[in-house]
């Protein structure tokens, strides 16, 4: 059954990752008093994008490979608004507001999770 092979689609990898965030984002607000301590982020395009095949490739040896610097695990620290005086690069208000809009991305996974398999579910039974 093709259906049952990859029921969730990237949708399942993209949980995961968006769960990876959270807890980074978490880990930033915990050490918000730590000197000296790098505000990470992850980006999750270049993650997802990582899972799936390149749409476009060098056709001769002088070609570009990018025109950025990638990370290939999609890690990126944040430059902050504001420096501080121990290095300390985390920023509350910033953080908190990532954390919402991160939460409310894990929540609409989940909702977009919970309808496939319900309908897997509806399919199975015949309704």
């Amino acid at each position: 059954m093709k259906i049952l092979d990859n029921p969730f689609g990237i949708h399942e990898r993209a949980l995961s990752v968006r769960n990876e965030r959270l807890e980074m984002i978490a880990s930033n607000i915990a050490n918000a008093d730590t000197p000296h301590f790098k505000a990470r982020d992850l980006d999750f395009k270049k993650i997802l994008a990582a899972e799936q095949p390149a749409p476009m490739a060098a056709t001769n040896g002088r070609h570009f490979e990018s025109g950025e610097l990638e990370n290939s695990d999609g890690l990126v620290f944040r430059v902050p608004y504001n420096s501080s005086v121990d290095g300390n690069t985390v920023e509350i208000s910033v953080e908190q507001a990532a954390y919402g809009e991160a939460a409310a991305d894990y929540q609409a996974t989940l909702r977009f999770l919970e309808g496939r398999i319900s309908g897997i579910r509806k399919a199975l039974k015949g309704e």
